[in-house]
């Protein structure tokens, strides 16, 4: 096979399809790494209408209620004072999946909330989990396709799931995840969101601090086994959507509890695994939970076209006194996200009433497909002018953040023992489940990796099992016995 090395579009080389490109070791992504840009640019235009990812969803209004100081940590208004309640929408989600597909799919759920705050909406937008497949933007456009449908047969196609996992160790975490019985919760009600990405608050002296969001499901964790998935997918391919609706509709509303693990920059700095990391998770023992609050849902959309699937969440949108972090995945989706609902749903779309801010907004941009708000009227289009009053609010200022080297931009590849252990905390997870979930999620595995079909088989089984078994041992001779692997073909090689 002739080697054929990698260009753009454009027929440009390149050398580096995986790292982006930042200020520092953990420092920013740099807005001039076009190849990141020209990926997730591309990878947002790949399908229409329907979402690329989390296009088979369910959603609900609701109320946020702070029940605990946290004013210490964060200016954001929304959390000034015990009692205060927000306006909330919520969107679950399955990730792989059509809009068309079965909502109990082995899968992680989408969980993006936007807050209607008065500083603007703030959109917190992640998953059932608390960590992610990859870590680097970069990789997320090559990591869904093979989610998706095999470009040949248009079926999916577990040999390329497996061959990709097996080349791409900083998965292990969230992959035993969802091979465990996480990974079909008993639709929405019944597990945690998690915003997953480290974020940052800003307190009213500007002082910084990095913290982790945690929805956890008042109503209990509640999974359904792969044998009860796999009934509901014939019985009921809209479970989830259907359980949310009728139960709010009843008037039993579900709710959960936001609380907030907290990092010093100190902390951050002289923390040995990358606190930026979204594979690894903050030990709760060194930073416990915090109680902020309660999210309850409490009225079902009166047109699911117009509310949930028009429903468009980015994490570029924050309010004053939340702020973002060094996180790679965190900053590609600052990028992308915004650049995919415009794609969607056009320039417009925060003018949607699921969208739109309820309180005060004013800009300068102007025109674009479905403008509906009037487009500024006989107002300047232009910044500055001497024709209205719109100024510039420097409370609004961010403090200035360090990066702590004087690299300016490199691709940093990540080659520490800390930052590399891609084993620890699954094999930790791993010996924390009940003897019954351990056989459970084994057997999940055992059947997903024994749909890999193709000659190269035996290799991806085996660089697959060799993950396993840097976890756990224990974990990697109960797969390899259930796929009737013969392990002695390690110590051959």
């Amino acid at each position: 096979m002739k080697d054929i090395k990698l260009t753009t579009a454009s027929g440009r080389p390149y050398s580096d399809h995986e790292t982006s490109l930042t200020a520092g070791e953990r420092g920013p992504v740099l807005l001039e790494d076009y190849i990141l840009h020209e990926k997730l640019a591309h990878f947002n235009r790949e399908r229409i209408p329907e979402r690329i990812v989390h296009a088979k969803g369910s959603g609900a209004f609701g109320t946020f209620t702070v029940t605990n100081d946290i004013t210490k940590y964060t200016k954001a208004k929304l959390f000034n004072e015990i009692g205060k309640k927000t306006n909330v929408f919520l969107r679950f989600s399955t990730v792989g999946g059509e809009k068309g597909s079965a909502d109990t799919e082995r899968d992680p759920r989408g969980f993006a909330l936007k807050f209607y705050t008065e500083d603007g909406n703030w959109d917190l937008v992640g998953n059932n989990t608390p960590v992610f497949f990859v870590r680097d933007a970069k990789k997320f456009p090559d990591f869904i396709h093979t989610q998706k449908r095999d470009p040949q047969t248009n079926l999916k196609n577990a040999t390329m799931v497996w061959d990709y996992w097996s080349l791409t160790p900083e998965s292990l975490h969230q992959v035993l995840i969802l091979m465990s019985d996480r990974g079909t919760p008993y639709g929405y009600r019944h597990m945690n969101g998690y915003a997953s990405h480290t974020f940052s608050m800003i307190n009213k002296d500007n002082q910084v601090v990095y913290v982790k969001f945690h929805f956890k499901t008042a109503q209990g964790i509640k999974n359904l086994t792969a044998a009860e998935a796999a009934q509901m997918r014939t019985t009921d391919m809209d479970f989830a959507q259907r359980d949310l609706f009728d139960n709010i509709e009843q008037g039993n509303f579900p709710k959960w509890n936001l609380k907030i693990q907290v990092m010093t920059k100190q902390e951050a700095s002289q923390a040995l695994v990358n606190p930026f990391d979204v594979t690894k998770v903050w030990p709760h023992k060194d930073f416990p939970l915090i109680d902020v609050g309660v999210l309850e849902l409490n009225k079902n959309p009166e047109n699911y076209f117009q509310d949930v699937e028009q429903a468009a969440f980015a994490p570029a949108h924050i309010v004053d006194g939340i702020g973002f972090s060094p996180d790679k995945m965190l900053q590609g989706r600052i990028l992308s996200y915004p650049d995919a609902q415009r794609y969607r749903l056009g320039a417009n779309y925060e003018q949607i009433p699921v969208n739109r801010c309820p309180f005060m907004t004013n800009n300068y941009q102007r025109d674009g497909y479905m403008r509906t708000d009037g487009n500024g009227g006989s107002k300047p289009n232009y910044f500055p002018n001497s024709f209205d009053n719109t100024y510039q609010d420097q409370s609004y200022n961010e403090p200035a953040s360090s990066l702590g080297n004087d690299v300016v931009a490199d691709r940093f590849v990540v080659d520490n023992q800390y930052d590399n252990d891609h084993y620890s905390q699954p094999g930790n997870l791993y010996r924390l489940m009940s003897d019954q979930d351990k056989t459970n999620t084994v057997n999940n595995i055992v059947g997903a990796m024994s749909e890999i079909a193709t000659h190269k088989k035996d290799e991806i089984i085996a660089r697959q099992l060799c993950h396993w078994f840097r976890a756990d041992l224990d974990l990697g001779m109960r797969i390899a016995k259930g796929l009737n692997f013969d392990v002695s073909k390690f110590r051959q090689s």
